[in-house]
């Protein structure tokens, strides 16, 4: 991520968390045209459009935020109250049903939603560590948050991205490698896959996989980006996908 990009994520966080929506969601819109990594920046956006009454994009919003992390209870509760608020009862009931699904846990362990609050703390100061280049105290934030949600396939996207920039090169392409099993449709998974694989000198394995990318989404921006500058003869390395 690069620090304009960072900078727009913890102003829109900042204004979120004050309830400023109309500034958050100026600085939050933003990174969500940039970066597609970040299910927690849909969740926002989906709270903030819901609160102006724009359900339609708040649906939109919270489904993308699914999308990114199927498991995200908040954003599968918050997606069940706006379909009870468009009319779509059953559709609610279903996704409430879901959501309740997930938070159902073995006696004696932690609550899967109380999981999640925690696993994003842990990677916020991971955030933070990452953003200061101080590359092994984020990757233990990020492992930290892992264990308790190994499911947060955004979160996996950091931590390999913290340990490619790290220089743990084997490491890091293993996460990313998890993180398309995890999730295959994910696209920004198989792009960092692909700066990963270019960082380790495994340059035709990264074209390969940009080149894949475009198969399956030719309008991916990133992927095309990637691609001509590694084929550009004077290009330097990939720089780290936003």
């Amino acid at each position: 991520m690069d620090e304009a990009l960072k900078q727009l994520l913890t102003l829109g966080r900042g204004y979120f968390d004050k309830k400023q929506y109309a500034q958050a969601e100026q600085y939050l819109s933003q990174v969500a045209e940039q970066s597609h990594s970040f299910a927690d920046v849909y969740n926002m956006l989906g709270i903030i459009y819901h609160d102006q009454g724009q359900f339609a994009r708040a649906q939109r919003a919270f489904e993308s935020a699914l999308r990114i992390n199927p498991a995200y209870t908040e954003a599968a509760l918050n997606l069940a109250v706006i379909y009870n608020d468009m009319g779509k009862y059953s559709e609610a009931k279903e996704v409430y049903q879901n959501a309740l699904a997930r938070q159902k846990s073995v006696p004696g362990e932690m609550d899967p939603f109380v999981k999640g609050k925690i696993a994003n703390m842990y990677a916020d100061i991971g955030n933070m560590f990452a953003s200061n280049g101080a590359w092994e105290p984020a990757i233990g934030e990020y492992q930290r948050a892992l264990a308790l949600c190994p499911h947060f396939v955004d979160i996996r996207l950091k931590l390999g991205d913290a340990l490619r920039d790290a220089g743990r090169h084997p490491e890091a392409l293993q996460q990313f490698e998890q993180a398309i099993s995890q999730n295959p449709g994910f696209m920004p998974g198989r792009i960092h896959y692909g700066i990963a694989l270019y960082s380790a000198g495994q340059r035709a394995e990264a074209v390969k996989v940009w080149e894949d990318v475009l198969t399956r989404d030719p309008d991916n921006k990133s992927a095309r980006m990637y691609l001509n500058l590694v084929k550009e003869p004077a290009s330097g390395k990939a720089e780290q996908a936003s």
